[in-house]
């Protein structure tokens, strides 16, 4: 055994086979990575795993030692992910035919169970979106199925992605995913006759609207205008009561005025003869008592 230390061959030989031993126990943990550890291809554990709320570069990255050629190291993107959704045929509840493209962000928050529900051990990340893609299609047709058109051009589209998002949630946990958030890029009618007949619809729609809105507008009118009457009808009345010989007078002035001025539709043109003691001209005799 001496001898063989003594020999520059075994010893080069020596450290080759120490040197592969060391590379295959020692790697290297990314910060941006999260390691699933495969003991004879079964996952036994996890490296670095995401955490809420962890601080950059107070993960458990760095130097790791591994069983050498006995684990395997698969590794899994702690980052916010994405899967897209393009023309999703959507039938809204006011049978309109939509063409939504939309998409998800999401992250793998659960290394081992995305590994074991994928039966992936590469490419997790991208089986783990193939999974989802489907799930957002279903999560997107139940919501705005349960929607009319307009809903997505109002405030409303908040809440309908909201509610996507929490659906999405509940068939994520299966594949160890996080939900981040959950946007509708655009939700389309789809071109030719289809679009036309629906914006003919919608057209149609605002115009028995707004035929409504005037209807009510017209009545309220008239009742306001009717009151104003009523109210004023009993104001002249009141006043009437009040001095009965002043509005006679009154009101014979705003006749004199209307006969023989030019306020009236004839403007002055009408001739009309009266006798002195026509009681017409009462006013003209003091205070309404004729002659």
């Amino acid at each position: 055994m001496a001898s063989f230390w003594r020999n520059p061959i075994g010893v080069g030989i020596a450290a080759l086979l120490a040197l592969i031993l060391l590379a295959s126990s020692v790697f290297i943990v990314p910060e941006t990575e999260q390691g699933v550890i495969l003991r004879f291809e079964k996952p036994v554990g996890t490296i670095n795993r995401w955490k809420p709320n962890q601080p950059f570069g107070q993960t458990d990255s760095g130097l790791a030692v591994k069983v050498p050629f006995v684990d395997k190291i698969v590794w899994i993107d702690k980052r916010v992910l994405d899967v897209d959704l393009n023309n999703q045929q959507v039938l809204s509840t006011d049978q309109l035919r939509l063409e939504v493209d939309a998409f998800a962000r999401f992250r793998i928050v659960d290394p081992l169970k995305a590994v074991v529900s994928t039966g992936s051990t590469s490419s997790t990340e991208e089986r783990v979106a193939d999974q989802l893609r489907p799930l957002l299609g279903t999560a997107v047709r139940n919501e705005l199925g349960r929607r009319q058109f307009a809903a997505l051009l109002s405030p409303e589209r908040g809440q309908v992605m909201d509610n996507i998002q929490a659906g999405l949630q509940q068939l994520a946990r299966q594949y160890g995913a996080q939900i981040v958030d959950v946007r509708i890029r655009h939700a389309d009618l789809p071109e030719g006759s289809p679009l036309d007949s629906a914006l003919n619809r919608m057209k149609t729609a605002r115009q028995q609207e707004a035929a409504t809105i005037r209807a009510q507008g017209e009545k309220a009118a008239q009742i306001i205008r009717a009151t104003a009457d009523a109210n004023a009808s009993k104001i002249y009345a009141d006043a009437g009561n009040k001095d009965p010989e002043f509005y006679d007078f009154y009101r014979a002035m705003q006749s004199y005025k209307y006969t023989f001025a030019q306020d009236g539709p004839n403007q002055g043109e009408t001739q009309i003869i009266l006798s002195p003691n026509d009681d017409y001209l009462r006013q003209f005799t003091g205070r309404g008592r004729p002659r």
